[in-house]
């Protein structure tokens, strides 16, 4: 059975950090692309990162590139987010999912209509 299971989310001030973690299951770690996906209340999904775990190679939105990085562990089958100096305009329920081959992590290739499965996501809210 195919499963991601989300974890890490919680409440934190402008400016802090969080790390979300992916944990899959069910499929071929290194054969999907693994994103991460958020959606705010009243505003459609939208993407923020990704990660082909092959070869690493990962993709970010203009809006979190320098402050999010995205990798992954082989050994535990899990993609992690890690999330610094965050903005209110970040909360949002996070979301991962992951792109059957041949999916690639590249811009003009990564959306939410690339993705075959998805996790049950995790709330992060950025507030004083």
């Amino acid at each position: 059975q195919v499963q991601l299971v989300e974890s890490g989310g919680g409440l934190v001030q402008p400016g802090g950090s969080l790390r979300l973690s992916c944990a899959v299951s069910g499929f071929s770690f290194e054969d999907y692309v693994i994103g991460w996906f958020r959606q705010a209340p009243g505003k459609e999904r939208e993407r923020v990162t990704c990660i082909a775990p092959f070869d690493d190679s990962t993709f970010y939105e203009d809006s979190v590139k320098g402050r999010f990085t995205i990798s992954s562990d082989s050994a535990k089958n899990t993609v992690y987010l890690r999330m610094n100096r965050l903005r209110p305009e970040d909360t949002a329920v996070y979301y991962c999912a992951a792109g059957a081959p041949p999916g690639v992590c590249v811009d003009t290739m990564f959306g939410a209509y690339a993705m075959n499965y998805w996790g049950q996501g995790t709330q992060v809210t950025v507030s004083s």
